[in-house]
Formats: structure tokens, sequence, C-alpha cells
């Protein structure tokens, strides 16, 4: 099966978003080939998911250290991208490799995450939680448990989220590299500094970046090779690499204008 691969440049975080979604709507007109992208983002963004409050960020912090804020159209809670390689799959809903229900098509792209980080040597499994595990109010993505998540020595090194749309299933995650997860709660609203160090002290209990696991750093295409080869292998894909279409381009600029870059869509909630 031919899918498409793209690898774009570092981005700004509405750029990233609006053109995961101008994929998915050129997919369902039957525009586009089903899109393995792998990109990265620049500056740092908080993305928050879909129904997630915006009251969450403390934008004063978030300004004073450079960083951006996006909402994702997929759902679950924050997280800061950087120093992280991104990866969103985008197919129509029938695609053998997405079809069926959301834990299915989970299920079927994890296997093919999982085998990515078994490529970079890192002693990766992957744990099926249970929905609705964890309820306790929290804004951080990567503290809270998912089913089907990616861990190594126990802590969760791949956070996901999946949309189902008309257009097709857009699914994107992230693998952190290197540098201080706790970074995060630096931009986000907590009740005092005590609060805010026990969220930094929990994170690093159970989420990780591919160097602590690792003890060594992992180049970004070192990680994007992993990325295609897994792919490749696990899902019986064929790649070929190419770029945005012209009519991709065009529409990925008016959604940052009409939504990711606007006030109406980031602080809807």
């Amino acid at each position: 099966m031919n899918w498409r691969l793209l690898i774009t440049p570092p981005a700004h975080g509405a750029w990233n978003m609006a053109a995961d979604e101008s994929i998915l709507e050129h997919i369902g007109r039957g525009e586009s080939a089903p899109t393995l992208r792998l990109y990265a983002w620049s500056p740092p963004c908080l993305s928050l998911g879909s129904a997630q409050p915006f009251s969450d960020v403390d934008v004063n912090r978030l300004n004073q250290r450079g960083w951006e804020v996006v909402r994702r159209a997929t759902g679950g809670r924050a997280i800061l991208h950087t120093d992280e390689l991104t990866y969103s799959v985008i197919a129509p809903a029938n695609e053998p490799r997405v079809e069926g229900s959301v834990l299915e098509s989970y299920n079927r792209l994890a296997q093919a995450l999982l085998l990515a980080v078994k490529t970079l040597e890192l002693p990766v499994e992957m744990k099926e939680g249970k929905a609705g595990e964890n309820t306790t109010p929290n804004p951080v993505c990567f503290e809270v448990p998912s089913t089907y998540e990616i861990t190594v020595n126990g802590k969760k090194l791949i956070g996901s989220a999946q949309a189902r749309k008309k257009d097709g299933v857009l699914q994107h995650g992230s693998l952190p590299l290197t540098g201080d997860l706790t970074r995060i709660c630096q931009a986000l609203v907590f009740e005092n500094e005590a609060t805010r160090d026990d969220a930094s002290k929990r994170l690093l209990e159970r989420a990780t970046t591919v160097e602590s696991a690792l003890g060594v750093g992992i180049s970004w295409e070192k990680a994007a090779q992993a990325f295609v080869y897994a792919f490749e292998a696990q899902l019986g894909l064929s790649f070929e690499r190419n770029e945005l279409s012209e009519s991709e381009s065009r529409r990925t600029r008016e959604l940052i204008e009409e939504k990711y870059a606007h006030p109406a869509w980031t602080e809807r909630v």
C-alpha cells in the first residue's frame, strides 16, 4: 500500500495543527494519499486538547519564555512540544490501518510506534491501560495513563491522541527526545508553587525521554528514520516522499488565520 511521507521543517504550532487538518480535508475529498507526517516545533509550543480549559494556561509565564500556545483538534491534555519528534497519521476511515473503532486503530498504530522505539534500542513495552483509570483532574498529558501506551521502565514515553472526523482519521503524538519534561509545569496554572513542584516530581516519576531512558542522545533524523522503517515493516506500507500540494499549503494558511492562530478557537473553552 502506497502512503505519502511528509517530513516538514520545524514550524509554529498554528502551522503544524493547520497542516494536519488541511491534509485531512484533502484526504476526505480523495485529493491526497494517506499520509505519515514527521515534524518539529519552533518556537516551543504548548498544545491543549480540544476540550481542555484555556484557564489551565499561565499566559504570563508562557509569554516570558517566548513559548506559543495552540489548541489541537484532538482530545487529551496539555503537551509542551520541544526537543521531540512529532508524528501524524492521516487517512480515510476505511483505510485498513485505521478502520474500526478508536481502540482498534490506536492499537494497530501503537504496534508500529512500539517497533520504532525498539529500533532505537529502547527496552519498551506496551501497557494496556483501562480507559478512565485516572480520573484525577490533571492538565498534563504525560502524567495520565492511556490504553496501549508505550512505556520504558514503567514510564510513559509516547503520548498520542486521535480524532475521527467525517474526512477520516487523524492521530498525532510526541516522542520526547531530550530535555527537562517538567518545563511544561512552568506554563500551566497551579494553586501555589508547592503544587507546581509536586506536579513536576510526579511527572518525572511517570514519564521519560529517549535520552533519559538510553543514557545517550538520539538525533531527530535518526528517530525519524526509525519511524519510517517501523511503519513500513509493521503496517506493510511503502512510502513515497513528497511535499504538501499547493492546495494543501493554501488551505493551511487559511486555517491558521481562521482557526489555529485565532483566539476564538484557542480560548474557546
